[in-house]
């Protein structure tokens, strides 16, 4: 049974509300991939992560991370002021 469009709402979302809904969908995501980026490397390769090696490994997955939640941050603190302008 093929789901047919109802006439009163828009068959796609609109570019803002599609974005909106993929940075929370980031942000989601974020603290999932950092765990796997701090864990999978020592167990696929322990002697590659040895003491200096998973050192700086880790420093550059948590520097990773900072940025990215900051970009998001950003990015979706952008989007909420932009909701609450068009609301006025």
């Amino acid at each position: 049974m093929p789901l047919e469009p109802r006439p009163d709402r828009p068959l796609f979302l609109e570019r803002a509300a599609y974005r909106r809904r993929r940075l929370r969908d980031a942000a989601r995501v974020l603290p999932a991939v950092s765990l796997l980026l701090c864990v999978v490397p020592v167990i696929w390769t322990p002697k590659a992560m040895s003491f200096a090696g998973g050192a700086i490994w880790f420093f550059a997955v948590w520097l990773a991370i900072v940025v990215l939640s900051g970009v998001l941050h950003l990015a979706l603190g952008r989007q909420r002021g932009a909701e609450r302008s068009d609301e006025l």
